[in-house]
């Protein structure tokens, strides 16, 4: 008779047969930069995670290399904004300036940088807006234009989160021709429109000021829509497919690993981490237990790897 629980009855039994492992290699922690000096502001919605000027932003960023960590994910936030979202594309814009002293300071360090508008525009909105709408083409050739301005500063991905139509191909001919062909796309190809994000438009400052996003990001109801959109993707340049959020959406996860074969992305998103700290903070939960047992789901469900605000936590409660 089969007793399944031979195999669990000790610890060296259960690391011998785990199907699913958990590594610091895993792990892409965000980080949020301002202009500045010695500047560090406290996002209070999101407890732990701040955004930093770009000196502080060293600092912690090789905190996060000390630990183990190999890549991060970095969103600027400039003084001004516009209509046109000139900043996001600006050689000497924040998100610029930060991406040039990352790669100054830790060359071998994997710089990801977010090519979005939302933190850029007056409005919120991830593109060009035109007769209150956000207009697709016109909104993709700015996209293109603040990519190619990040790999020009050093970035070693691009990774396009605004939902438009056509982007990753703009921004893979953008590169191409400007000799950026080995600089690889991270597209947020599969992007729900998610009660999720309202942590991170605090920390972006980056909620939309009218209406809303559903007419470009995705139905939470769609399936069949995200391989659809992944495919396109792929298709059209990317290098990497990633899941936003990650644990509403594991289902979306594990069919995109059984029908694509690209390296999968899934993003532990603010509203998932701000339930987890609130609740530890409380005490409701043990911290370190929840967010091993939520990342190793995420693995589980096949994503190759984890953006989590959680990553630079983890990697301490991670055995080498």
């Amino acid at each position: 008779m089969k007793r399944f629980r031979r195999l669990r009855q000790s610890a060296a039994i259960r690391n011998l047969v785990q199907e699913t492992t958990l590594t610091k290699h895993d792990l892409i922690q965000p980080f949020f930069v301002i202009e500045g000096n010695n500047k560090r502001e406290e996002i209070e919605s999101m407890p732990g995670i701040a955004r930093y000027s770009v000196d502080l932003l060293l600092k912690e960023v090789e905190a996060y290399i000390k630990q183990g960590a190999q890549a991060g994910l970095f969103f600027g936030l400039p003084k001004k904004k516009n209509e046109t979202a000139m900043g996001s594309y600006a050689s000497n814009g924040i998100i610029q300036k930060a991406v040039k002293a990352l790669k100054k300071e830790f060359p071998e360090f994997c710089v990801i940088t977010d090519v979005c508008l939302c933190a850029y525009t007056s409005h919120g909105h991830c593109g060009i807006v035109k007769n209150k709408s956000v207009d697709n083409d016109k909104t993709v050739s700015i996209l293109a234009k603040a990519a190619l301005s990040h790999a020009t500063a050093g970035a070693d991905i691009v990774a396009p989160s605004d939902m438009m139509d056509f982007r990753v191909k703009a921004i893979r001919e953008s590169l191409d021709s400007n000799s950026y062909e080995n600089v690889p796309i991270m597209s947020y190809a599969v992007k729900y429109n998610s009660a999720f994000y309202g942590p991170f438009r605090e920390a972006a400052d980056s909620a939309p000021q009218f209406g809303d996003r559903k007419t470009y990001q995705m139905d939470p109801a769609n399936s069949d829509e995200a391989l659809r959109e992944a495919k396109q993707d792929l298709k059209e340049g990317a290098d990497f497919i990633m899941v936003k959020p990650a644990l509403a959406y594991l289902d979306i996860v594990a069919r995109l690993k059984q029908e694509l074969a690209a390296p999968l992305v899934a993003y532990n998103v603010s509203g998932e981490y701000a339930m987890v700290k609130a609740a530890a903070i409380k005490k409701w939960v043990d911290e370190e237990s929840v967010v091993l047992e939520s990342l190793l789901a995420m693995k589980r469900a096949g994503a190759n790897m984890i953006i989590s605000y959680h990553a630079s936590e983890a990697l301490g409660w991670l055995t080498p």
